[in-house]
């Protein structure tokens, strides 16, 4: 297939920029791949493993001459590297992100983005718990959703573009306002992390369970709850400050539900309990039928040492 962009500048090198990087290649979407990332050692490994074409120590350096730069830092950090990259960008270049916040990142980039510079925020919906330039593989966005959010009087045809570029990467691509996505995101993605970060720390706090009980024991809820709550510190850090209005109108939603169950352990309602669950598990099911996740047992996860 005939490259879908000339030069692509990815600025930050974690897991979202390294699977990027490894499914243009994978495909051949990409002549050139550039990168940038703050870390120097970070910028050392990437060189290594030859994730770039070529990696810069600045993010100025990085995209120029790039038809499109992709911000894949944390969402607090975007506004400060716009304003680094801002005179720099080519003219007719294609600005996105891949942040799972959008009003905020819209509010922050926004105003930095040249004449000429098309600017087209984005999210794939996908990821692991791992981070950093080797965390990550070509397949990571295949049958994922890529969420895009084109600001007002963007290109048709540069959204068109970077549409076919995420979709060549393997994913469903559909295009939601700012707000919109950032209340389902809340619901999909930011609450239930808040709620596994919860969890996880209530179990370090109960201090009748010991910690040795804790890992030892941990079924299959406690342990999905640790993978969730393994992730980046910052990059959630952000998001949830970011992301304050619709996380906090869904947290509101949950403690209403979290207080319906009390009420109904506490009085023996079993018909409510039963109820609540077969809801709740055709959910599960819509989630499988959907394609995004299998009924596998232990959720189809690769055993340590198969």
């Amino acid at each position: 297939m005939a490259a879908i962009y000339e030069r692509v500048a990815l600025i930050g090198l974690g897991l979202i920029a390294s699977s990027m990087s490894h499914a243009m290649r994978a495909k051949g979407l990409a002549a050139e791949i550039t990168g940038h990332a703050r870390s120097a050692e970070t910028r050392r490994i990437a060189a290594e493993i030859g994730l770039c074409d070529r990696v810069y120590e600045t993010a100025a350096e990085a995209v120029q001459g790039a038809d499109l730069v992709v911000l894949c830092v944390p969402v607090g950090a975007m506004g400060e590297v716009a304003a680094e990259i801002a005179p720099h960008l080519r003219p007719g270049a294609t600005l996105t992100d891949v942040g799972s916040v959008k009003q905020a990142v819209i509010e922050a980039v926004g105003p930095h983005v040249p004449e000429g510079v098309h600017f087209i925020p984005g999210h794939p919906l996908a990821g692991t718990e791992h981070s950093g330039p080797r965390s990550g593989f070509a397949t990571l966005f295949e049958n994922r959703w890529c969420l895009l959010v084109p600001v007002e009087g963007t290109a048709p045809e540069a959204v068109a573009r970077l549409r076919r570029l995420w979709e060549e990467m393997g994913s469903n691509v559909e295009e939601m306002d700012a707000a919109h996505h950032d209340l389902v995101l809340a619901v999909t993605s930011h609450t239930p992390h808040l709620i596994a970060y919860t969890m996880v720390g209530v179990a370090d706090d109960l201090r009748r369970v010991t910690d040795s009980e804790v890992i030892k024991y941990s079924a299959a809820g406690f342990r999905d709850f640790t993978r969730i709550a393994a992730s980046d510190p910052t990059m959630w850090r952000d998001v949830f400050l970011t992301n304050k209005e619709a996380t906090l109108e869904i947290l509101g939603r949950f403690t209403e539900e979290l207080f319906a169950l009390q009420r109904a352990i506490r009085t023996g309602d079993g018909a409510h309990l039963h109820e609540y669950f077969t809801r709740t598990r055709a959910i599960r099911r819509g989630i499988i039928e959907a394609g995004q996740d299998t009924a596998a047992p232990d959720f189809g996860r690769i055993k340590v040492g198969s």
